[in-house]
């Protein structure tokens, strides 16, 4: 006989989700999905597995060479676990653009993979809604996906007290690095720097932003006087900020700091972050990324969406005490057998019963009728009937509610309804 594995955890910062955990991340982005649905998107997919010259293109240096899930396969092809979903988007948008329908309203809910430092927020899996509006430039499709990134949330009963988006601009980035004298890749340089400013002290982002430009960029945007077009950027940004609050989502405010990581964007970008100092960190955030699409070919195709992630929903959620309840989806009934030659008809009832909708676990064990009550018990089963021959010969149940010890007669014709109502 083999020696037993060493160790029954799962792989270090991924989860197991038993049912009850399941339930939890169900319920979630069932909330998540009926609100997407409701505004007109329509979900798509696709595999995990991706060839490594998608994000290489145009993914964020720092998760291409540093958090990537990437190997070899055995016909010599380098292959990714996804990071994340928006260069799947493109590369399915660029290979059926000229048959999609325009613009595109999509969502996709799935896992994503990043080797990283497993910490509050942060697991090597976790899972993911990616939104995106397809096929529409800056203006009216900017607003609508920060007013679903808002509506998302307020969704679970969250106030805007709650959180704020807090909005920028890369071109508004790029014409205060070029007021500051940047051009190629120190303006790069200075927007990774920047991406990371939130967990550098402000002395320490000082001292590196000093050795890559000696004018602060972030100093020029404040005092926009100066430099034309910086003010023009930033006023259309402020414009664009009260458009939102003039259509409902009046807690959106302008962060100079805000670029996101992806060297994809470009323009507006935004993060939601929880106001409750408990969990200070972003929830979630996305932006425009108009040159992705391009990238297989053909003009561009003009995008704007967001990706929401499970663990950082569930910090925000816990916080505020919004989290959905998320029961496992159990059996309603359970159907016992008085003797093991009673199991075939105890299961072709079953069929019965589950071909109108009622969820039904059947006994199929030779354990005595109490023992089969104790086993529904600990299943969290709420109902329990014997079924045998008295059962077929009288038509006639009794039905036990487990939580109470209640038992009633029941013709078996009334079951069905009986099980659909709940009661």
């Amino acid at each position: 006989m083999s020696e037993p594995l060493s160790s029954t955890d799962p792989y270090k910062g991924v989860r197991d989700f038993y049912p009850a955990d399941w339930a939890r991340l169900d319920a979630m982005f069932g909330r998540v999905r009926e609100t997407l649905l409701r505004s007109g998107y329509e979900e798509y997919n696709a595999s995990p597995l991706e060839r490594s010259e998608l994000y290489e293109a145009k993914t964020s240096e720092e998760i291409v060479n540093e958090q990537t899930y990437t190997f070899t396969d055995r016909g010599e092809r380098r292959v990714t676990l996804r990071p994340e979903m928006t260069p799947t988007l493109a590369r399915m948008v660029a290979a059926k653009r000229r048959e999609l329908s325009f613009p595109l309203r999509w969502f996709s809910i799935g896992n994503r993979f990043r080797y990283e430092r497993p910490q509050k927020g942060r697991l090597r899996e976790f899972y993911q809604a990616d939104v995106d509006l397809v096929g529409l430039p800056e203006g009216e499709a900017d607003i609508e996906i920060v007013r679903l990134a808002s509506a998302l949330l307020k969704s679970f009963g969250a106030s805007e007290e709650s959180f704020v988006i807090r909005m920028n601009s890369r071109p508004l980035l790029n014409a205060a690095c070029a007021a500051a004298g940047l051009t190629g890749e120190s303006v790069r340089q200075y927007l990774r720097l920047l991406d990371k400013k939130s967990k550098m002290t402000p002395e320490a982002f000082a001292a590196a932003s000093s050795t890559i430009s000696a004018k602060d960029p972030l100093a020029i945007i404040t005092d926009s006087g100066a430099a034309p077009e910086v003010a023009r950027l930033k006023k259309a940004l402020l414009d664009r900020i009260a458009a939102l609050a003039a259509r409902g989502v009046s807690n959106v405010v302008f962060d100079s700091s805000i670029t996101r990581g992806f060297d994809y964007y470009t323009g507006m970008v935004f993060e939601v972050y929880d106001t409750n100092p408990v969990n200070p960190r972003a929830i979630f955030g996305g932006g425009r990324f108009d040159g992705l699409v391009a990238l297989f070919g053909g003009a561009p195709v003009p995008a704007v969406g967001f990706a929401l992630g499970d663990v950082t929903l569930a910090d925000f959620l816990d916080a505020h005490s919004l989290m959905p309840s998320g029961s496992a989806r159990v059996p309603q009934l359970y159907v016992g057998t008085p003797r093991t030659p009673d199991i075939p008809a105890a299961q072709a009832f079953a069929d019965t019963l589950r071909a109108q909708g009622c969820r039904v676990f059947v006994n199929i064990s030779d354990r005595a009728l109490g023992d089969q009550i104790k086993d529904a018990v600990r299943r969290g089963i709420p109902l329990f009937v014997a079924y045998g021959a008295n059962e077929i010969a009288n038509q006639t149940l009794r039905m036990k509610i487990l939580a109470t010890g209640e038992e009633s007669a029941l013709p078996v014709s009334e079951l069905p309804a009986r099980l659909r109502s709940g009661s």
